[in-house]
């Protein structure tokens, strides 16, 4: 066996004698090195607790799950993320880059329609002193940018680089309904991504929000334009959602349809196929009107302007306004140029075709029967397969069903019991009528099988069925009673 010792140089081989040693004043301590805060301490790690309702049994208060994402410093006490982060919270936690620490925080702001939130801590002196980022402008194709986050795979801070490979108008996912500005980086967009900071030249150029699961490294930002409009809409204290003009274009590329309206091949004018009625532009525009300009950006046959360089969308006009705003518009009618200007204004009937969030289901239960409005979520939630039904909610807005139906109520289910039988073959269809009485919204419908003198039998009617579902009114009260405590219902209806 091999024995190594270690063997100590004496002082004087490292240059100092013993007696030099002693007569040398010891060196003055070397104050440490004061690390300066950086744009990466400003992006944080976001814990999330969700709970998410169950609309198959909107009774109870439904599932719990969590999730992380990242959010960055944009002022004193604003921290910017994706709603889809913090969407049916319970409870958040943010913490900070080398810190184990967790602190607690609030939303603030939060649009579903452009994925976007604020959200503050409750106590934000652990944070003072970092630096804000801030939110710079729109980068150019092919210019590489940084993706920062928190994504699966660890717990430290992550950094990847991507370039710019297309600037587009398209779906964001998170409402399932809504198209805005996006930008789309050849830099995976992973889980625990969303919400981080895309930097290029120190400043923030858009929030990373989604990826496309059918390609590798392909990733979505929310530009600035879309963060500066929900910065500047939360500006008075809440937030208003985006405008739509309120029409359905058709792009005119055929030779024959331009010939038909009198139009020269130069591919420019869209094709007003449908006015939405009680929109903005109802009673402005017409069906065959065709659009020539928005707001003095030429759009052309397939519905696109030019802004900075690019071609978007027209929309992306009405994008970046508010409601009371105007647009004007330049067109052909039936041959003759005309100008017109209409007003922006809220549509909330629209928001049926939305993913609602941190909103209870609202629901009836009456004698084993379950009755709900008639929304995405429930639409997502039982994939409702009647032919009429589904008309109805696709006609909702374009045909202004929503004139005489404020909530399309529907039988979702039937509960087991004696008095329920044979009542199954109603269920997925809608409600039109309650002992001879139209139906418009929930409540209504709810206040009229509930009402204090019933008639001897409900007579329920609904859309497209060849007969009416008949109740004994006086079988009710112990049907209710007997069906409720074997399904677990303590709560007969939720209205609002």
């Amino acid at each position: 066996m091999r024995i190594i010792t270690r063997v100590l140089l004496p002082l004087a081989v490292c240059g100092l004698l013993p007696a030099q040693l002693k007569d040398k004043p010891a060196p003055a301590a070397t104050p440490p090195l004061i690390q300066q805060p950086t744009l990466y301490d400003s992006v944080v790690k976001i814990e999330v607790a969700t709970q998410v309702p169950d609309y198959r049994t909107p009774w109870n208060s439904g599932r719990f799950a969590g999730g992380t994402g990242t959010g960055f410093i944009i002022g004193p006490n604003q921290i910017l993320t994706n709603a889809h982060v913090v969407s049916d919270n319970r409870r958040l936690l943010v913490t900070r880059r080398g810190s184990s620490q967790k602190h607690v925080a609030l939303v603030r702001h939060i649009a579903h329609d452009c994925d976007l939130a604020l959200i503050e801590l409750q106590d934000f002196k652990p944070f003072e002193g970092l630096p804000y980022l801030e939110i710079g402008g729109m980068p150019k194709l092919e210019s590489r940018v940084s993706a920062i986050g928190y994504p699966m795979g660890g717990e430290r801070l992550s950094v990847t680089q991507g370039v710019v490979s297309r600037i587009d108008f398209s779906s964001y996912s998170h409402s399932r309904a809504d198209s805005h500005l996006v930008i789309q980086i050849d830099a995976a967009i992973n889980p625990g991504n969303s919400g981080g900071p895309v930097i290029q030249d120190g400043k923030v150029v858009g929030v990373a929000f989604q990826g496309n699961t059918q390609a590798d490294n392909v990733g979505y930002i929310i530009p600035t334009p879309v963060v500066k409009r929900f910065l500047t809409d939360i500006g008075d204290g809440k937030y208003d959602h985006y405008m739509d003009i309120g029409i359905s274009p058709f792009p005119l590329f055929n030779p024959a349809m331009r010939r038909a309206y009198n139009l020269p091949e130069d591919g420019k004018g869209v094709l007003v196929a449908n006015v939405v009625p009680a929109g903005p532009a109802d009673g402005i525009l017409e069906r065959g009107d065709v659009l020539l300009s928005i707001d003095g950006n030429e759009i052309d046959s397939a519905g696109n302007i030019r802004i900075a360089g690019e071609f978007v969308d027209m929309n992306e006009i009405v994008e970046r306004k508010f409601a009371g705003d105007k647009i004007a518009l330049t067109l052909i009618r039936k041959g003759q140029n005309l100008e017109k200007e209409l007003t922006l204004k809220e549509f909330p009937f629209s928001r049926i075709y939305s993913i609602q969030y941190e909103k209870i289901p609202r629901y009836t239960f009456f004698a084993g029967l379950v009755f709900q409005p008639l929304d995405l979520n429930l639409f997502a939630s039982y994939k409702f397969s009647n032919r009429r039904l589904r008309q109805i909610y696709a006609d909702y807005v374009s045909k202004g069903l929503f004139k005489d139906l404020e909530d399309v109520v529907v039988l979702t289910r039937v509960e087991n019991d004696r008095l329920t039988t044979r009542m199954d073959g109603f269920s997925g269809m809608v409600v039109q009528e309650v002992n001879g009485t139209k139906i418009k919204t929930l409540r209504q419908f709810h206040e009229l099988l509930n009402a204090p003198n019933p008639p001897e039998y409900h007579v329920i009617k609904f859309n497209g069925a060849n007969r009416p579902l008949i109740i004994p009114s006086s079988e009710v009260p112990a049907a209710q009673k007997r069906i409720m405590s074997q399904v677990g219902i303590t709560k007969a209806a939720q209205l609002d």
